[in-house]
C-alpha cells in the first residue's frame, strides 16, 4: 500500500538525482569548452582505466603508485587547476535561469541585425576594425562592470562612430544587450587554443575566448583585410560573406523555442509531402 510517507521519500530521492545529474550536466557543459579542462578530465579517464587493469591483472606495484594518486590528486588537481576551476565556477554563477536579458520582438530582432548589418557593411569596405558582442543566456555583467557604458538605443551611426579610428573606445570591444548597446570599451579575456591561426590578432582571439567563456555572439571586422567573421562556441567562422555573416546572425539571435517549432513544422511539412 502506498502511504503519503513513501511517497515524499520517492520524491525527495528523485530530487536528490535530479539535483547531482543537473550538476553534471552544467560541469560537463562548460568543461568542454575548456581546452585545459578537457584535457584534465582524459587524464581523470585514463588513472580510472589504469587502477581497473591493475586491480584485474593483480599489479601490486603499479596498483599501489595509483592508491596514492588517486588518494592526493584531487588536491593537487584543485591547486594546479585552480584558474580553470574557477572559470567554471564563474560560468555557472553568471548562468541567467530565466533567459535573456530581454527577449526581442521579431520587428525588434530584424531591426537589430539591419543596423548592425549596415555598420559591419561600412567597417568592412572601410577596413575599421571592430568586436560587437550580444549577450545571449549567460550574464556579461562582469565585463560590463569593467567598460565604458553607454546603454544607448542600437544604431549603425553609433556603432560606426564608437570603432572609427582615433576614438577613445576603439580598441576595445561593444557589449549589446537585447537591442540597447550598453556598453563600449569593454576587455575580453583571449583565447590560448592552438587550433587559432597565429595570422589572426588579438581582436579574433578575444572574440573566440569570450565565446569559449559564455554563449555570446562575438562579431569582429578585422582592421587589416576588412574580412567579417563570428565567434560562437568557441568556434570562430572566419571570413564570412555578408550574406552568410546575417544570415549566421539571424539563426542564433533566433529564440530556442521558435527554432524548435519550426523544426517541428518543417518536419510535419516533409512528412505530408511524402
Amino acid at each position: 500500500m502506498v502511504t503519503f510517507d513513501s511517497i515524499i521519500i520517492l520524491a525527495r530521492k528523485l530530487l536528490d538525482v535530479l539535483l547531482v545529474w543537473l550538476l553534471i550536466y552544467y560541469a560537463l557543459k562548460h568543461i568542454r569548452k575548456n581546452v585545459k579542462m578537457v584535457l584534465l578530465f582524459k587524464g581523470i579517464l585514463v588513472i580510472i582505466i589504469l587502477k581497473v587493469v591493475s586491480d584485474f591483472f593483480n599489479l601490486v606495484t603499479v596498483s599501489y603508485l595509483l592508491d596514492y594518486v588517486i588518494m592526493w590528486g584531487p588536491l593537487a588537481l584543485i591547486i594546479i587547476f585552480q584558474p580553470e576551476i574557477r572559470n567554471v565556477l564563474e560560468q555557472l554563477g553568471r548562468s541567467q535561469l530565466l533567459g535573456r536579458h530581454k527577449a526581442l520582438t521579431v520587428d525588434e530582432r530584424e531591426k537589430m541585425v539591419y543596423e548592425i548589418m549596415n555598420a559591419v557593411e561600412y567597417l568592412k569596405r572601410s577596413r575599421i576594425g571592430a568586436l560587437m558582442v550580444i549577450e545571449r543566456d549567460n550574464s556579461l555583467s562582469e565585463y560590463i562592470e569593467k567598460s565604458r557604458k553607454l546603454y544607448a538605443d542600437i544604431s549603425s551611426e553609433l556603432l560606426i562612430s564608437i570603432f572609427f579610428p582615433n576614438n577613445p573606445l576603439h580598441d576595445g570591444g561593444v557589449i549589446i544587450q537585447g537591442d540597447q548597446i550598453t556598453s563600449a570599451g569593454a576587455v575580453f579575456p583571449t583565447s590560448d587554443s592552438v587550433k587559432i591561426s597565429k595570422r589572426l590578432g588579438t581582436r579574433h582571439r578575444a572574440a573566440l575566448g569570450i565565446s569559449e567563456q559564455s554563449d555570446c555572439l562575438a562579431l569582429i571586422v578585422s582592421e587589416e583585410t576588412g574580412r567579417i567573421s563570428i565567434a560562437v562556441g568557441g568556434v570562430l567562422h572566419y571570413n564570412l560573406t555578408l550574406d552568410e555573416f546575417k544570415m549566421m546572425l539571424l539563426e542564433e539571435l533566433r529564440p530556442k523555442e521558435q527554432s524548435y517549432y519550426e523544426e517541428e513544422e518543417d518536419v510535419e511539412n516533409e512528412k505530408a509531402e511524402k
